[in-house]
């Protein structure tokens, strides 16, 4: 269910200088995910869309043919997650969340016609009202990119609840436990991954 509706803004910058190309990362909601101009004002070329109960279309190709969709590629890469709301999704689909967003901020494109995207450019990450899973997963990627900056989970999402306005009314399902709880899960797992010594409790 979703939670109460606050006047907060549509997308809000989380942080800026992360991955090779020192891109900005934002949390939004589905307002600001599909406003092409308002990515374009904030120089977002990559949409990392948490939600499995929202969809959204960035092409600019044919229309649909019948039963068949349109295909093709956007002026928007997009990368879609599938977390639940609530109870359901398996802990390692955090972990996979996670590198995911690595990956989108890490990738160096092809020069190549069939990959016209330009390296760099800022990141979204969404979900429905950018309030629980993306909180969960910016929070998790902070802590363990810049530990100096963000020692633990709880120092993250309260940068975080912060910058994106979360109200304290509304801090016991932002992020919601059991997103938490997988960010925490997750976190103990990339230790593991990456031969990390945890010198701060997550």
């Amino acid at each position: 269910m979703d939670g109460p509706v606050y006047d907060r803004p549509a997308i809000s910058l989380i942080a800026e200088g992360l991955g090779p190309h020192g891109v900005a990362l934002y949390i939004g909601g589905s307002d600001g995910a599909r406003d092409l101009g308002l990515l374009r004002r904030n120089r977002i070329t990559t949409v990392v869309n948490c939600a499995v109960n929202l969809d959204i279309n960035f092409l600019q190709a044919e229309a649909d043919e019948g039963d068949l969709r349109a295909t093709g590629y956007a002026d928007i890469r997009y990368y879609k997650l599938g977390l639940i709301d609530g109870e359901g999704s398996p802990d390692t689909m955090m972990l996979g969340a996670y590198y995911i967003l690595d990956g989108a901020l890490r990738q160096t494109m092809p020069k190549r016609e069939t990959y016209p995207f330009q390296d760099g450019g800022n990141v979204l990450v969404n979900c429905r009202s950018g309030r629980s899973r993306s909180v969960s997963l910016v929070a998790l990627f902070l802590h363990k990119q810049q530990p100096h900056l963000y020692p633990t989970l709880d120092h993250a999402v309260a940068v975080i609840r912060a910058k994106r306005e979360l109200r304290p009314d509304e801090w016991f399902e932002t992020p919601k436990p059991m997103l938490y709880a997988a960010a925490r899960r997750a976190s103990e797992w990339i230790d593991t991954i990456e031969n990390r010594k945890q010198t701060q409790p997550c």
